[in-house]
């Protein structure tokens, strides 16, 4: 199982950025998400979707300007990333749950990170 984790870049602060997340499962799959992990610091909680895409949660750093979304064969995972600003510099994973039993039967999984630089 491999997660790949596109999308990054360098960026000027109000600028914005789209990362995906390519899972290439469509069964199996439950909750997925994304975490990030700037220099010097422990990777963080970014935002989660549910397995049916119904239900969001983000950190309160990235509420409001981040959108996280999955496709509906839940193939890819995407975070849409507004209003960027030098603090959201990081190294962003994704994090999928999948079994090939499904939930509750499932592994968590991590992608190789793509890294975001916002410019001040």
């Amino acid at each position: 199982v491999q997660l790949q984790a596109s999308g990054g870049g360098l960026v000027q602060a109000g600028g914005s950025l789209r990362l995906s997340c390519a899972f290439g499962r469509t069964f199996g799959v439950g909750g997925m998400a994304w975490f990030r992990q700037a220099p010097g610091k422990e990777r963080e909680f970014a935002a989660t979707i549910n397995q049916s895409g119904g239900d969001t949660f983000y950190a309160n750093s990235v509420k409001g300007r981040f959108a996280i979304s999955r496709d509906k064969d839940n193939s890819t995972i995407y975070l849409q990333m507004n209003n960027l600003k030098p603090e959201d510099t990081a190294v962003y994973y994704c994090n999928v749950e999948y079994g090939i039993l499904g939930p509750p039967y499932v592994s968590e999984y991590w992608g190789q990170g793509t890294l975001v630089t916002v410019s001040s």
